[in-house]
């Protein structure tokens, strides 16, 4: 859940949104559609970007990973096409319009999906897939069950985007996760708790931030974000663990809000 106040600004409270710039194809995705995907519509819109079709891939469903959806600017837009993705769910997902239009349904929200403007365009794919020319990949992760989520890699312009979040390596580091972010240029992995905090948590889907790095130096990963807050972690807290982090993987940082890195 999105979380606010003085304890929590330099790391931010929104929830899981993250934007891909691929400058040679002057494109733009997104990942997730968390509260923060209401701030970055605004930027959209102010920056006058706009493209043909604005994907958003989505990792999973839960709350925390699509309540900013309603509130996405080019949403409004008659001009504009949103493309909803899903991959590695092809067959899985019997209708994928019906998750985004329920929790628009007149119960929750003044403004229906239908009723909002933009031409949606749903697709659910398999595990890989090349979209306007970057060559993309998923992969079933523990969240609660397995394929409870999905995790992205992204190779394109010669480089190597691997997004793992919302995942839990229940007996050991999941090798298959390994592999999967084997060399890649940026990792960014789900850190929620501690190793003392996993102890209370475990079977809640997520991960340790120490188990970020072992996947980093498992898979000999250039880059580590940890990302995936836990909302009772303040600033101050994280400040303290990322410390400890960079101690064991120095090219490592933990998420903050409006974090741009150049990969």
């Amino acid at each position: 859940m999105p979380v606010c106040g003085r304890e929590f600004e330099r790391y931010g409270g929104n929830t899981t949104c993250i934007l891909i710039l691929r400058e040679l194809a002057n494109r733009i995705a997104i990942m997730d559609a968390g509260t923060g995907i209401r701030n970055l519509g605004k930027e959209l819109v102010e920056k006058g970007i706009s493209q043909n079709i604005i994907n958003i891939l989505f990792s999973h469903f839960h709350w925390d990973h699509i309540q900013g959806f309603p509130f996405f600017a080019p949403n409004y837009n008659p001009d504009q096409r949103i493309g909803i993705l899903a991959m590695g769910r092809k067959g899985k997902i019997k209708n994928l319009k019906e998750i985004f239009s329920m929790q628009m349904q007149k119960e929750y929200f003044p403004i229906q999906l239908d009723m909002m403007g933009a031409q949606f365009e749903f697709y659910t794919y398999g595990d890989k897939e090349t979209i306007y020319g970057a060559h993309v990949k998923s992969i079933a992760q523990y969240h609660m069950y397995k394929g409870g989520s999905y995790g992205f890699r992204i190779d394109d312009e010669n480089v190597s985007l691997v997004v793992c979040t919302d995942l839990e390596h229940l007996n050991g580091i999941d090798k298959n996760i390994v592999s999967f972010a084997k060399d890649a240029d940026l990792l960014i992995h789900d850190g929620q708790y501690t190793a003392n905090e996993y102890k209370k948590f475990k079977g809640w889907g997520h991960s340790t931030w120490e188990q970020a790095v072992e996947v980093a130096i498992k898979a000999n990963v250039k880059k580590l974000i940890v990302t995936h807050h836990d909302p009772d972690h303040n600033d101050d807290f994280l400040d303290g663990i990322e410390k400890e982090c960079q101690k064991l993987f120095p090219n490592s940082l933990f998420a903050k809000e409006g974090m741009e890195v150049l990969v």
